[in-house]
């Protein structure tokens, strides 16, 4: 399963929140209210999908190399935003 859910990451961070939004409580335990993950589906996919991920693995907080994940995938997200005005022009 763990296999098949990071294959669903690589394909679409969105459809991965979705799936764990339906078959999990992941998004529900890592963010306080329903407005953080909901914006993060929109503007930083991978940055919401990795924030949870590191909040459920470890001790039920992002501490440590956890945020330097957080920043990578928000480096992600960043350079998804300027591929896309790159390819505009």
């Amino acid at each position: 399963m763990p296999c098949l859910a990071l294959l669903l990451a690589l394909i679409s961070p969105r459809l991965a929140l979705v799936v764990m939004w339906l078959f999990s409580n992941v998004l529900g335990r890592a963010f306080d209210s329903w407005l953080l993950p909901f914006l993060g589906f929109f503007v930083l996919p991978w940055t919401t999908l990795v924030y949870a991920v590191m909040w459920d693995v470890g001790t039920h907080a992002v501490t440590g190399i956890e945020w330097f994940f957080v920043g990578l995938a928000f480096l992600g997200d960043l350079g998804a935003y300027g591929g896309t005005a790159r390819g505009r022009s």
